[in-house]
C-alpha cells in the first residue's frame, strides 16, 4: 500500500463522519424552521447515500445512486408535490397554514385612542428628552405628564423599555421644542422605543409606542383566542371560527351557527379540497367553456404545426435531395438558419413583422390588396399567426431529419421505378412514404409533444390575446394548456396554485401518455 492509499484510508472515517455530522447539522436546521416532512426527505436520502457507498452490499448501485437521486429530487418530487397541491385549495389568499394565520391574527394590534399621548422633542445638553402630554377627545394638549432621562437618539437603540420620570418628579427644565423637521430625522430610533410610565398602585404597566410624527400611546389586541379554536374581535366581541371547507376564519353567530352574510378574514389558510379543482374542468361551466376551447386550440395547435411543418420540411428535403440541383449544400445552408437563430429572437421579430401599422407584413398585403390585417386583435388571424411562425420555426427540423432518411433509401429502387416509366409523384408515394414513415412517426410524436407545451411562442407573441369575453377566469383565444396555466398561478387569476397545479397533472398525464406511444412506436419501428 502505498503512501497515499494509506493516508486516504486514514481520513476515510473522518471524513466521513464529518459529512454525516454536516448532514444531520442540515437535518436539524431544516427541522427547526418548521418543516418537518422536508427534514424527514433529507434524512432519508442522505441515510441511503452512506449506506449504498459505505456498504460493500450495495456496491452495485455506487454507479447508480446519483442518477437515481436526482429523478427523485428533480422529476419525481416535483411531480407529486405539484399533484398534492392539487388537491389544495392553495393561492395567493390561502398561503399559509390555519396555526401561522391564528398566529398573525392575534399578532395584530391597533392603539388605544382613549389613551394617546402628545409628545415633543428637547435637546439636552447633545442627548434629547421625550416630554409626554396627554390629549383630550378635543384633540388638545394637556399639561406636561411624562418626561424621559437622556436619550442617545443620535445612536440607534433595541426597543428597549424607557423608564419615562413624572414631571412632578423629575423637576427638569426643558429647553424649547424641536421643529418638526428635526424630529423627524430621528424618526427611526423613535419608532423603536418603548416608553414604560410609572406604575400607579394598584394599576397594571403601561408601555407606550411610537404612533406617529406627534403621538406615542398604548397598543391593545385586536382579537382574543378561544378554547374552540375560534377567535374573538375585542372590539365588538364577534366570533370567527376557522372553516376547514374554504380555508378562512369566517364570522358566526352567538350560538356558533354560519351568518347569512359571511365575513372572512384575510389571509386564509390552506385545506385539502379532494377533487374540487379537477371537477370544477369538468363540472363548471362557466370554467369549462374556455377550458374546452383552450384544450381544442391546443390539440389543434400542435397538430397543425407539425402537419405544416412536416409538408414544407419534406418538400424541402425531396427538393434539395436532387442531385442535379446545383449550389444544394449553400441552400440546405441557408434553410436551416431559422433553426441555428434562437427562437426567441426569431419570435420576436415576427412579432415586429405582423405589427398592424408598422410591420412589413402589412405594408405588404396594405399595397397589394388595400387591407392591413389585425393580426393580434382578430382571433382567428392570430392563430394563423402563430401557425405560420411556428412552422417556419419547426420545418428545418423535419427537413433535416428528412434529408437523412433520404439518403437511407437505396437508389436502385429509384431507378427500378424509372425503368417501370413512374414519375416524382408516383415515387414520393409508393417508395420515398412508406419507408421514412416508420421512422419519422416517433419523431413526429415528439414534436407533436413539443408543441403541446410550446410556452415560449404563445407568451412572447401574443401573451394568450385576445382573451374571452366575461369569464371568470381571464382566458385568452390563442392560449394554450400550459401559457393557461401560467396566468392562473402567476398572473391575473388571483394566483390560484391549486387549479393551475390541477391542470398540471393533466398536462403531464397527457405529455406521459404521448411518450409512452412514442416508444411503443421507436420499439415497433426498430423490428
Amino acid at each position: 500500500m502505498s503512501a497515499l492509499d494509506k493516508i486516504a484510508h486514514a481520513l476515510r472515517w473522518p471524513l466521513t463522519a464529518l459529512l454525516a455530522l454536516g448532514g444531520l447539522f442540515l437535518v436539524f436546521s431544516i427541522y427547526t424552521a418548521g418543516q418537518t416532512s422536508w427534514a424527514l426527505g433529507v434524512l432519508i436520502l442522505l441515510s441511503v447515500g452512506f449506506y449504498v457507498y459505505l456498504s460493500n452490499g450495495a456496491f452495485a448501485w455506487r454507479y447508480l445512486f446519483p442518477g437515481v437521486a436526482g429523478m427523485a429530487v428533480f422529476v419525481a418530487f416535483p411531480l407529486f408535490y405539484t399533484a398534492q397541491i392539487g388537491f389544495t385549495n392553495y393561492s395567493s389568499s390561502n398561503l399559509l397554514s390555519q396555526d401561522r394565520v391564528r398566529g398573525y391574527l392575534l399578532d395584530q394590534t391597533a392603539p388605544d385612542d382613549a389613551k394617546l399621548m402628545s409628545f415633543s422633542l428637547h435637546n439636552d445638553g447633545g442627548e434629547f428628552r421625550l416630554a409626554l402630554r396627554p390629549v383630550n377627545e378635543m384633540g388638545e394638549r394637556g399639561e406636561l405628564a411624562y418626561v424621559s432621562p437622556a436619550l442617545a437618539l443620535m445612536k440607534p437603540q433595541p426597543p428597549a423599555k424607557t423608564e419615562m420620570l413624572s414631571a412632578a418628579q423629575a423637576a427638569i427644565t426643558l429647553a424649547p421644542a424641536l421643529p418638526l423637521n428635526e424630529v423627524l430625522k430621528h424618526r427611526e430610533v423613535l419608532m423603536q422605543l418603548v416608553l414604560k410610565l410609572p406604575i400607579a398602585e394598584g394599576q397594571p404597566e403601561q408601555a407606550l409606542h411610537y404612533l406617529g410624527v406627534s403621538e406615542f400611546g398604548p397598543l391593545i389586541k385586536v382579537w382574543r383566542p378561544n378554547a374552540d379554536g375560534s377567535l374573538t374581535l375585542n372590539s365588538s366581541g364577534a366570533v370567527y371560527k376557522p372553516n376547514l371547507e374554504t380555508g378562512f376564519f369566517e364570522s358566526t353567530q352567538a350560538d356558533g351557527t354560519a351568518l347569512a352574510k359571511v365575513e372572512r378574514l384575510r389571509p386564509g389558510f390552506t385545506v385539502g379540497v379532494g377533487f374540487k379543482n379537477y371537477a370544477r374542468m369538468l363540472f363548471d361551466a362557466d370554467f369549462r367553456g374556455p377550458f374546452v376551447s383552450i384544450f381544442t386550440w391546443t390539440v389543434l395547435f400542435s397538430a397543425l404545426s407539425v402537419l405544416f411543418s412536416l409538408a414544407v420540411g419534406m418538400a424541402l428535403a425531396v427538393m434539395l435531395n436532387w442531385e442535379e440541383l446545383r449550389f444544394r449544400t449553400a441552400y440546405r445552408t441557408l434553410l436551416f438558419l431559422p433553426y441555428a437563430v434562437p427562437g426567441f429572437i426569431s419570435i420576436l421579430v415576427f412579432k415586429g413583422l405582423f405589427n398592424q401599422n408598422f410591420g412589413e407584413i402589412n405594408a405588404i398585403v396594405d399595397s397589394l390588396f388595400g387591407v392591413k390585417p389585425a393580426w393580434f386583435a382578430d382571433p382567428l388571424l392570430a392563430k394563423t399567426m402563430l401557425l405560420i411562425v411556428n412552422t417556419w420555426l419547426g420545418y428545418p427540423y423535419i427537413m433535416v431529419l428528412c434529408t437523412g432518411l433520404l439518403k437511407a433509401i437505396p437508389s436502385d429502387l429509384y431507378e427500378a421505378s424509372a425503368i417501370a416509366g413512374a414519375g416524382p409523384l408516383t415515387n414520393f408515394i409508393k417508395i420515398t412514404a412508406p419507408l421514412i414513415a416508420k421512422p419519422l412517426t416517433p419523431l413526429l410524436i415528439g414534436a407533436f409533444a413539443f408543441n403541446f407545451n410550446n410556452f415560449v411562442l404563445i407568451s412572447l407573441l401574443t401573451d394568450g390575446r385576445p382573451d374571452y369575453l366575461n369569464t371568470v377566469l381571464p382566458a385568452g383565444q390563442t392560449d394554450i394548456l400550459v401559457s393557461y396555466t401560467y396566468r392562473i398561478a402567476f398572473r391575473d387569476s388571483g394566483q390560484d396554485f391549486g387549479l393551475a397545479a390541477a391542470i398540471s397533472t393533466v398536462i403531464f398525464f397527457m405529455v406521459a401518455l404521448m411518450s409512452m406511444a412514442n416508444l411503443r412506436l421507436m420499439r415497433n419501428s426498430q423490428k
